[in-house]
């Protein structure tokens, strides 16, 4: 849709997306200190690169306490376990950085994919 705006979303602590699409060129980063492991990335990939720099609209960052933040919402609301990678487009929908208020947003959620230990000692608060 034409209309549509397209968000990524990455860990404040490894937003190499983010500074590339804004230097309009890869940027290379340390590994990112993050509870989101699916997001540790140095650097966007040369052929990744090019759509993101076509399609999408901007690139937002969240913590890794905004993260968790949604991993417990999704698990005391909505009975739900998302990894820490897999709550980056609702962290930033959730975090306010957005004017979402009237508009229709669609956020992606995936992957289960982190240990139930360390998932409930991290919703508990204890990591």
């Amino acid at each position: 849709m034409p209309q549509c705006k397209v968000l990524g979303v990455e860990p404040e602590a490894g937003n190499d997306a983010q500074r590339s699409f804004q230097h309009g060129k890869i940027i290379h980063i340390d590994v990112p200190q993050t509870i989101a492991d699916g997001a540790q990335n140095q650097y966007v990939g040369t052929q990744n690169f090019p759509v993101i720099k076509s399609l999408v609209n901007e690139i937002l960052t969240v913590s890794d306490k905004q993260l968790v933040e949604s991993m417990r919402f999704f698990a005391s609301r909505m009975k739900i376990i998302v990894e820490p990678t897999g709550c980056l487009g609702a962290a930033a929908a959730f975090s306010g950085q957005l004017d979402l208020k009237g508009k229709r947003v669609g956020v992606i959620l995936s992957g289960g994919n982190v240990d139930l230990a360390r998932f409930a000692s991290m919703v508990k608060g204890d990591a």
